[in-house]
C-alpha cells in the first residue's frame, strides 16, 4: 500500500491567472511555496496533505502528487519508465483506472497514443504482480494518474482531485452559463470584501459568487460538499483519517454571517436556479435572493462590495444596449453606493470604457479562453 506520510512535490493546477490567489491560500495553509507557473504551484507535502488540500482550495483545479520525474524521448522510454513504478502499492487490481496528460514532446502526434503507453505499462506491471489487472477508461471517479510529457522530461503524477476541484457539488441548476466556482473564488479573493462586510451581486445568474461568498464568510471549506476524490481510490487511504480531517476542519466553520450577502437578478428562472444551488451548499438561507433589475439592488449601509459580471456581447462590435447598460452600471455605483468598493468583471475592454469611472485597478483574469479584466472602483 502507498505511504501516505512519505512527502514528495505536490503540483497543483488552476486557471490562467489565478496563481497569486492560490498561493494565498496556500501561504494560508502553511505550504511552502517552491515553484509558481502561469496556471499553477508546486509545494512539498504527503499524501495525507493532499487530503486538505482537496477539502480547502477554493481556487485550485487538481492537486497532482508527483511519483517519478524523469528523462524522456519517446513512448518505449516512456513505458519502461512507467512499469519500474510499483504500482500495485497505489492501485487496486480489482479497480478502475484513468489516465490524463498534458504532452508537448515532438515524436507524439497523438495524446491518446502516449496515454495508451502508460495505461499499458501499468496494468501490465499489476498483472504480473498481482496475478490479474484493473479495469480502464475515461471516467475521472475512481484512481486518475496524470502523465506531464514536455521535451524530454517526464513527470508522473497520482490525480488526488480526479474530478476537477472547481466541481463542488452544489451546481444543481444552471439557468445561464455559469461562472465557474474557481473563477468566482478568485474575484472575491482579488477584491477588497472582508467577511465582517456586506456582499452584494447584481446580475448574480445561478448564483455562484454569492455562494462563494458565503461559503468564505462561514469559514467552510468548498471541498466538504463532495463525496468523492480520487485519493480515495488510491491503496492505503485511510477512512478514518479522512473523517476526522473533515470533522477537524469542520469544527472551525461559523454558524452565522457578520453582514449580508445579497444576490438579485431580473430573471425569476435565474433567482430560482440560485436559490437550489444556494440550497444543495447548505446557504439558502444566508442570501438574500431577490427577483429586480439590477439598479433596484438593495445597498445596505456600512461596509461591503458590490460585484458585478455583465454581458460581454460583441468584443470586436458595437452594441448600443451594452453601451446603456454599462454606463447605467456607472450610474446605480455613483447614486446607490457610496462608501463602497464597486466591481464589474467583463471581458469586453471596450465597455468598461462606458462605465464613466476611473478605476483604480484592473485584475488580468481569463473566463475559460476569454481574457477579462475585473475593474476596481473606489465610490466616494
Amino acid at each position: 500500500m502507498a505511504d501516505f506520510s512519505q512527502s514528495s512535490t505536490i503540483s497543483i493546477t488552476c486557471p490562467k491567472g489565478i496563481t497569486p490567489y492560490l498561493e494565498q491560500e496556500l501561504i494560508a495553509l502553511d505550504f511552502p511555496i517552491v515553484k509558481k507557473r502561469l496556471a499553477g504551484i508546486e509545494t512539498k507535502g504527503t499524501l495525507n496533505d493532499c487530503m486538505l488540500l482537496n477539502l480547502s482550495l477554493s481556487t485550485a483545479h487538481r492537486v497532482h502528487y508527483q511519483l517519478k520525474h524523469f528523462p524522456c524521448n519517446n513512448a518505449d522510454e516512456l513505458h519502461e519508465e512507467v512499469i519500474s513504478i510499483p504500482w500495485e502499492n497505489y492501485i487496486d487490481k480489482h479497480g478502475y483506472v484513468s489516465i490524463t496528460s498534458f504532452i508537448k514532446n515532438k515524436s507524439i502526434t497523438n495524446t491518446q497514443f502516449a496515454n495508451l503507453k502508460v495505461k499499458d505499462a501499468i496494468v501490465d506491471r499489476i498483472r504480473r504482480t498481482r496475478g490479474t489487472r484493473p479495469d480502464s477508461g475515461p471516467n475521472l471517479n475512481k484512481s486518475v494518474v496524470f502523465l506531464f510529457w514536455k521535451g524530454n522530461q517526464a513527470t508522473i503524477y497520482l490525480d488526488t482531485s480526479g474530478e476537477s476541484i472547481s466541481r463542488r457539488g452544489y451546481k444543481v441548476d444552471n439557468h445561464t452559463a455559469s461562472m465557474q466556482e474557481t473563477l468566482a473564488s478568485a474575484i472575491i479573493l482579488a477584491g477588497k470584501w472582508e467577511p465582517d462586510q456586506h456582499f452584494i451581486n447584481p446580475m448574480c445568474g445561478s448564483g455562484t459568487l454569492a455562494i462563494e461568498a458565503a461559503l468564505k464568510a462561514l469559514n467552510r471549506a468548498p471541498g466538504q460538499l463532495r463525496p468523492n476524490y480520487g485519493i480515495k481510490h488510491i491503496l492505503g487511504f485511510d477512512e478514518e483519517v479522512w473523517t476526522k480531517l473533515r470533522s477537524e476542519i469542520k469544527s472551525k466553520n461559523e454558524k452565522e454571517l457578520k453582514a449580508r450577502i445579497i444576490a438579485t437578478d431580473n430573471d425569476p428562472k435565474a433567482i430560482q436556479a440560485a436559490r437550489k444551488n444556494a440550497k444543495t451548499a447548505g446557504v439558502e438561507h444566508l442570501i438574500d435572493f431577490e427577483v429586480c433589475d439590477f439598479s433596484e439592488t438593495e445597498v445596505p449601509d456600512g461596509k461591503g462590495v458590490i460585484v458585478v459580471n455583465p454581458p460581454y456581447g460583441d468584443r470586436l462590435g458595437r452594441d448600443e444596449q451594452l453601451d446603456e447598460l454599462y454606463r447605467s452600471i456607472g450610474d446605480f455605483f455613483k447614486q446607490k453606493c457610496s462608501g463602497k468598493w464597486g466591481y464589474i468583471f467583463s471581458g469586453n475592454f471596450e465597455m468598461l470604457k462606458k462605465v464613466g469611472l476611473r478605476s483604480n485597478q484592473r485584475i488580468e483574469l481569463y473566463n475559460s479562453t476569454i481574457e477579462a479584466r475585473l475593474a476596481e472602483y473606489e465610490l466616494y
